[in-house]
């Protein structure tokens, strides 16, 4: 018989649990669905989260661009525009916040559940073998877990410098605005370069603990 489906399971879940995680992964356990599986499924999630993330921040970096190549047309449609693009990054970055704590928090339970299983074993061949296991698991896992919130922390600085700016051309619709906000586009450019880049290392991190698991 084939396994329920993530998304229907999850609605049901939630629900029914109302936010109790160790319900939770006990009912989702329950259909034949382990920890294992939630954290690489959140992983990827997280993965996921990060690419659209970078389009999404690039995208804006795109309208600041043409914002200060403004060569005429209605300054509120600008305006507008590098509002909409500002709040579609901060939703992507709080999704990628998101996904990030979902994956700690499934680790954090699979890891002690494993830990406490270790006491289990009579096979004292298979405890070590098990143990040394849970050590690289581990290690792996807080590798891919320090990309990640690097990678969420240069979203930061990118959020507060396009708020200024959008800030500061609602206050200002008009021309002379425009120039002044035209220094601010070299750090624009300079710090989503490094948000990019942290992004795909937390995304090749990914990649590479998750082919670990699977």
């Amino acid at each position: 018989m084939n396994k329920p489906s993530i998304a229907f399971v999850t609605g049901l879940l939630l629900l029914i649990l109302g936010g109790c995680q160790s319900a939770y992964y006990a009912a989702w356990e329950k259909v034949g669905v382990e920890k294992r599986e939630i954290m690489v499924d959140r992983v990827e999630d997280a993965r996921e989260s990060q690419e659209d993330a970078q389009e999404q921040f690039s995208s804006a970096l795109e309208e600041f661009s043409a914002l200060i190549n403004f060569q005429g047309g209605e300054l509120e449609e600008v305006y507008d525009r590098l509002n909409d693009e500002y709040e579609d990054s901060k939703a992507a970055a709080d999704d990628v916040s998101n996904r990030i704590n979902k994956v700690a928090s499934v680790a954090e339970a699979l890891f002690n559940e494993w830990e406490e299983e270790l006491d289990r074993y009579q096979n004292e061949n298979y405890r070590r073998a098990s143990e040394q296991q849970l050590r690289d698991t581990k290690r792996k896992y807080e590798t891919m877990l320090s990309a990640m919130r690097k990678a969420e922390g240069t979203m930061t600085p990118v959020l507060r410098k396009l708020e200024d700016n959008v800030l500061f051309l609602k206050h200002n619709l008009n021309a002379s605005a425009i120039g002044s906000l035209e220094s601010e586009l070299t750090v624009m450019q300079a710090d989503i370069r490094i948000l990019i880049r942290n992004m795909n290392s937390a995304i090749a991190e990914s990649d590479a603990f998750i082919a670990s698991m699977k």
